[in-house]
């Protein structure tokens, strides 16, 4: 067999490959958003699920009006086109249904954003900062601070000629070292900025996302009703290694999250611990 050939067969048995990979990761692959886990997130959800059935009802009566009126008005079948130039019925209608459509969708859509960005009266509050390539969180009210950075085992499968499976990795590239750790049943309001770059805090469950700008402070509030872990990454093109930025945010129990908070407390009073030197810097 030639070299050419042998090149060819190698490109096509690669691309069959690939193929197949597809299909079987189709079967996992959503088109949809997700509800998430949060009030805010459904909301969002429905709310585009609304919009989403509206643009369907619009596109059924254009197109359908449309394709009704070639079909019926054709030249073969000898019809001819009508000759006027004003109709005031025609005016108001096509004035008063777009309006009447725009109006359903802002009232939802207007509820939704006041809720979202509502983070008045919360029961603590947790600033977020971005570093490249890491997330620094800080919790004022209990003096705990911490950086969370991608977890060793993904950062040694990433590199290349590493010997490490990256598929022998659980959660490769969305696990860290420290996850974000938040009781249920609170209100938590973030407070998000960035160090360096911008940055962008975004955990898809929870239904929303925000930048984290060098010199301001964004806020947002979240609030999970069950146990549970969550994983996002930053949505910013923040640099080289923007892909090696994951999120873990995990919502405990308040008995649990308390053992937490006591847990990280004693670890700061070591003062040879890495959150009690990030603790002191903090403060």
């Amino acid at each position: 067999m030639s070299h050419k050939k042998s090149v060819w067969l190698q490109r096509a048995l690669l691309g069959g490959a690939m193929l197949l990979g597809a299909g079987s990761a189709a079967a996992e692959y959503g088109l949809n958003m997700t509800p998430g886990v949060t009030n805010v997130s459904g909301e969002v959800y429905h709310l585009h699920m609304l919009i989403f059935y509206i643009c369907c009802a619009i596109a059924v009566v254009v197109f359908g009006a449309m394709f009704y009126s070639i079909w019926k008005h054709r030249k073969s079948v000898g019809a001819e086109a009508a000759n006027f130039h004003e109709s005031t019925t025609v005016e108001i209608i096509w004035t008063v249904i777009p309006f009447a459509i725009l109006i359903s969708m802002a009232i939802p859509a207007t509820k939704a954003l006041i809720n979202l960005e509502d983070a008045s009266d919360p029961d603590m509050t947790v600033k977020i900062t971005g570093y490249q390539w890491k997330w620094h969180y800080a919790y004022p009210e209990e003096q705990i601070a911490f950086f969370s950075s991608l977890d060793a085992k993904s950062n040694e499968a990433r590199q290349l000629g590493s010997s490490v499976d990256p598929a022998s990795v659980e959660d490769y590239l969305l696990n860290v070292d420290n996850r974000l750790v938040l009781p249920v049943g609170k209100k938590v309001r973030f407070l998000i900025t960035s160090n360096d770059v911008i940055h962008s805090w975004w955990v898809r469950d929870l239904g929303w996302k925000k930048d984290a700008i060098p010199g301001f402070i964004n806020e947002a509030w979240t609030r999970v009703e069950e146990p549970g872990v969550y994983r996002g990454q930053c949505a910013e093109l923040c640099g080289k290694d923007h892909g090696f930025m994951p999120i873990v945010v995990e919502f405990k129990a308040q008995a649990d999250y308390d053992a937490w908070v006591a847990a990280q407390k004693a670890q700061a009073g070591n003062s040879k611990s890495p959150v009690a030197t990030v603790v002191a810097a903090v403060n």
